[in-house]
């Protein structure tokens, strides 16, 4: 079996509202008011475009800024410290690590690979402080690319690029919309919530 990870929420911390609420505390005084923030700021077809790899940091920072009527300064702090803010969510880790022995100890896991939204500051980020990126055998992400997910154009790169074969891949993701479209392509699928209810349900299927 082909595992293939997500990274944002899944592999690493991704809380928008919390950034918001410590970056703009006099704009959103609570956790829904965050939320709905985020929304505009990270739900926003520039913020796609970022993904996808269309947009410099320094553009978006300066959409954003303008579209919102936020302070420059903070924009850029915000965007450019997210990398620090990717932060290993070590139970899944733990499940990858464990793949990874598997992988080099039997043939239950035949290869690990990742495609993930992330435009390229922070997944160059994350390739030069986090040794787990090299446990995987290949991977994609979005803005090296072109293509964002749920495009089924990203999963069929992948899927062409380390010749997988799509009823023995498995793919795992935070966002159900996501988990679906690679079902349609004839992946196996599971909706990430939490490190214990991935370990539950890969047990479940022998890994």
């Amino acid at each position: 079996m082909n595992v293939v990870f997500d990274f944002g929420a899944v592999l690493v911390t991704w809380q928008p509202g919390q950034f918001l609420l410590q970056m703009f505390p006099e704009r959103v005084a609570t956790l829904e008011a965050a939320r709905h923030l985020a929304h505009q700021v990270f739900g926003h077809p520039d913020w796609h475009e970022f993904d996808r790899g269309g947009l410099a940091a320094e553009q978006v920072v300066s959409r954003i800024s303008q579209r919102l009527d936020l302070p420059l300064p903070a924009v850029h702090q915000l965007v450019y410290g997210i990398r620090e803010r990717l932060t290993p969510i070590d139970g899944t880790v733990a499940v990858l690590k464990k793949l990874h022995t598997l992988r080099q100890a039997s043939d239950r896991v035949t290869g690990l690979y990742y495609l993930s939204n992330m435009p390229h500051i922070y997944a160059r980020h994350l390739e030069a402080h986090h040794e787990f990126v090299q446990w995987f055998d290949g991977g994609v992400f979005s803005a090296d690319v072109q293509h964002i997910k749920p495009d089924p154009a990203i999963y069929q790169l992948l899927q062409s690029r380390y010749a997988l074969q799509p009823d023995r891949t498995l793919f795992i993701d935070d966002l159900k919309t996501n988990v679906h479209v690679a079902q349609t392509l004839g992946w196996q699928g599971l909706h990430f919530e939490s490190p214990e209810q991935l370990q539950a349900d890969l047990a479940l299927l022998g890994l």
